[in-house]
């Protein structure tokens, strides 16, 4: 592949058009066009879809030049650094669940850095997408939540992808829910007692070499009639806290949050069913002073949380 053609392409991509990427690089339209073709045949994919409006990226153009973009910067930092020196910078990339304990880690961890230069990268999303965001978006640590029964699958998937893998924690899921929920001052919650509320749940429940409708239906049971489907955790605090006819299944939640948001934890004695939190990074990889302090702070958030 050729660099300077990757770099029309990624310039292409932000303007959305080919005569305002020619305005920005001063370069000839036919020559971007043309060098764009030739890079689609050189890597076998159709990048851009080419319409009356301008150009837009297809599904596998926008991985693309997701990784140009990776690609490019690194060796721009490479340039830097051999011609300028380059300037202390700390890094620190991970993606996980969407877990308490493990914002809380963060939130701590945080604390650790020096008024050096600082890219920082946290993303919170389901296993399928930190495999994704690993392999294919420069992030160095990942954690995944998945079913103990579904083990194999993962460790078959991680092995194969070229990934180590440790566990963090093993755990039941409690319930959480607002103080003036009617199921808050009920000594056991059984299943039963759920069906006609309603449950905040998030959409992408995944488990590699499964159909997803079967994930659905193990993950995501029928006996619940009405679920609302979301992925920012704040929204999921700020509904629970506004409907008292809501709940959902967390891992763990701080006492700092079920003060702040008028909630409250409860178990749920019918839910045996054991979850995984797996920290996973690519074979080979030492991981970074800035990684270790965060795992040292992911260990003791766990402790706090699951104690």
């Amino acid at each position: 592949m050729n660099i300077l053609h990757m770099k029309y392409a990624i310039e292409v991509a932000k303007t959305g058009s080919l005569g305002k990427a020619s305005e920005k690089l001063l370069i000839a339209v036919p020559n971007i066009s043309r060098s764009i073709k030739e890079l689609e045949t050189d890597i076998g994919i159709t990048i851009f879809e080419r319409t009356a409006r301008g150009m837009t990226l297809t599904p596998e153009g926008e991985d693309f030049i997701s990784m140009a973009q990776n690609i490019v910067s690194q060796l721009e930092q490479a340039e830097r650094f051999y011609k300028e020196g380059a300037p202390k910078k700390q890094k620190f990339s991970i993606s996980v669940p969407r877990a308490c304990y493990i914002s809380e880690a963060f939130a701590e961890f945080t604390k650790s850095l020096t008024e050096d230069s600082a890219e920082i990268f946290y993303k919170e999303t389901n296993s399928q997408r930190t495999i994704s965001n690993m392999l294919n978006h420069d992030y160095k640590l990942g954690i995944i939540r998945y079913a103990e029964n579904y083990d194999k699958y993962f460790k078959t998937m991680l092995e194969e992808k070229g990934f180590e893998y440790e566990l963090i924690t093993e755990f039941n899921y409690s319930l959480l829910m607002s103080k003036e929920n009617p199921l808050a001052d009920k000594g056991e919650i059984t299943f039963a007692d759920l069906n006609k509320y309603i449950e905040i749940a998030h959409a992408d429940p995944y488990v590699p070499s499964m159909p997803q409708s079967k994930v659905f239906k193990e993950e995501l049971p029928d006996n619940i009639s009405r679920r609302i489907f979301i992925f920012e955790r704040a929204s999921q605090f700020e509904l629970l806290s506004k409907n008292k006819q809501t709940f959902m299944w967390v891992s763990s939640a701080s006492e700092h949050q079920l003060l702040h948001y008028n909630l409250v934890k409860r178990r749920c004695p019918e839910n045996q069913k054991l979850y995984k939190d797996v920290l996973i990074y690519k074979k080979g990889y030492k991981p970074t002073k800035h990684d270790l302090e965060f795992i040292k702070e992911l260990a003791a958030s766990k402790e706090r949380h699951f104690k």
